[in-house]
C-alpha cells in the first residue's frame, strides 16, 4: 500500500512543476474563473492556459461547471491550497535564511 502512495504522490508532484499551473492555482484561490479570466489575469495566452487546465483537470486539482457557452474552473480540493501555501512558506523561510547568510558574508 505504501509504494502505491509514493507512486500516486509522485505523479501528483509532477501536475505542481510548472509555474503557470502554479499560478492558475493561485488564482482560483478566490473562487472560480474561466479561461479568459484566468489568461488575462497571468498574462498568458488563453490557448497556454487551456492546455496547463487540460493537466490539472485531468489530475484532479480543477474541477469545472459549464454555464453556457462558459467553462468555470475551480480547486477541486481545498487542501491543494493548503499543500502549496506550506511549500511556499518553506520557500519563504529558505529564502529569508538565505539573505541572513549573505548579510553575515559582507
Amino acid at each position: 500500500m505504501d509504494k502505491k502512495i509514493f507512486e500516486m504522490h509522485a505523479e501528483i508532484c509532477k501536475v505542481f512543476t510548472s509555474p503557470t499551473r502554479l499560478e492558475i492555482i493561485s488564482l482560483l484561490r478566490d473562487g472560480e474563473k474561466t479561461v479568459n479570466e484566468l489568461a488575462e489575469l497571468a498574462g498568458v495566452p488563453q490557448a497556454n492556459i487551456s492546455q496547463h487546465l487540460t493537466v490539472l483537470r485531468q489530475n484532479n486539482v480543477v474541477t469545472t461547471r459549464r454555464e453556457g457557452a462558459n467553462v468555470y474552473y475551480k480547486i477541486a480540493n481545498p487542501k491543494i491550497l493548503l499543500a502549496c501555501d506550506l511549500m511556499r512558506e518553506v520557500l519563504l523561510e529558505k529564502l529569508s535564511e538565505n539573505e541572513k547568510l549573505a548579510k553575515r558574508m559582507s
